[in-house]
């Protein structure tokens, strides 16, 4: 299996799979530690709005008999393993009868396309600044202006989202305030919607990069430095090939292994680091949907959310521990 033993991926498959049964247990207890019961505060909204609901302790036990909250914890929880084995993420408490899988579905989307733009551009940026940091033959000049781009690394999404929709939402109105498409407007496969959700989503996705390019360049500036003395390199220079072709050729790519390791086990802090950038947009994507879940204490809705972004890092980091034999030829990975 080009370098992959069947013991080996058998024990990471295993291991996948532990991850998962631990992560669904953590989000089955950890909202039922906040104190709060999520029926009364909705049946609570409901007062707020309308004023009044008449028997509001008969549809608070009711609502609870029908969501299964009244049964002992130990059943709520072999019920909401047993739903998870089958795909079942059940309903939303506060947004019934929506259930959490479609709301999930309107929201993922969303989400993956700003993290996945926000990464290729930090991933790249980052790597690339990285990489002219520790170059010999980088220009000073470039080697001056590229830690000055990085004072925004320093502060959390939260401040730079802020930052850029008054600069550019509120002051210069270049980019628009909030939401992921314009309100009205109806997603299709068209070009101009294409255009639109990215018009409207270069400011949360700036914000995301903004913060992050830096640790990549760093990091990626460190990995640089540790290879610049190896064998291979000194036997590249000797050689007489060009400067340029050995940093693409025989630096970057012995030092990015590293960096895609640390990407795979980052992604779930990506969607996660996102959540009030998403709130500050009003970007209809997973933060926000989390966001809402919380508010709401909405348990079946937080389980839902939670565990799709735990499959997610944990699926990124078993692909990427597979690939590394195709990334970096040196690695086999045969009898480990």
């Amino acid at each position: 299996m080009g370098g992959i033993s069947l013991n080996y991926l058998v024990r990471r498959l295993l291991v996948f799979f532990l991850t998962l049964w631990v992560a669904a247990t953590l989000i089955f207890i950890i909202p039922r530690l906040a104190p709060g019961d999520p029926i009364a505060a909705m049946v609570a909204r409901l007062t707020y709005q309308a004023g009044f609901v008449e028997d509001s302790n008969a549809i608070i036990e009711g609502w609870k008999e029908r969501f299964g909250l009244n049964d002992p914890v130990y059943v709520q929880y072999v019920r909401y393993m047993g739903n998870l084995v089958r795909g079942d993420l059940g309903y939303a408490m506060a947004r019934f009868p929506s259930t959490v899988s479609e709301l999930v579905g309107r929201a993922l989307p969303w989400t993956i396309g700003l993290v996945g733009f926000a990464t290729l551009i930090f991933f790249t940026v980052g790597n690339l600044f990285g990489a002219l940091l520790a170059w010999t033959k980088t220009p000073k000049l470039v080697k001056v202006m590229i830690p000055m781009s990085m004072i925004f690394t320093s502060i959390p999404p939260l401040l730079a989202g802020l930052l850029l929709l008054y600069v550019f939402g509120f002051k210069l109105r270049i980019f628009p305030q909030n939401y992921a498409y314009p309100l009205g407007a109806q997603p299709e496969l068209t070009l101009e919607f294409i255009l639109s959700v990215l018009y409207h989503g270069f400011l949360p996705a700036m914000a995301i990069v903004l913060v992050t390019f830096g640790y990549w360049a760093l990091g990626m500036r460190g990995m640089m430095v540790t290879i610049e003395g190896e064998d291979y390199m000194i036997l590249a220079q000797a050689k007489g090939l060009k400067p340029f072709y050995v940093l693409y050729r025989y630096m970057i790519r012995n030092a990015i292994l590293p960096q895609m390791t640390a990407l795979a086990v980052s992604i779930g802090t990506l969607v996660g680091g996102s959540v009030l950038v998403e709130v500050i947009f009003n970007y209809n994507g997973m933060g926000t949907l989390i966001f809402t879940a919380i508010r709401e204490q909405d348990f079946n809705l937080i389980q839902g959310t939670s565990f799709i972004l735990i499959v997610t890092s944990a699926l990124a980091v078993l692909i990427i521990d597979l690939c590394y034999p195709l990334i970096d030829p040196r690695i086999s990975l045969e009898g480990k």
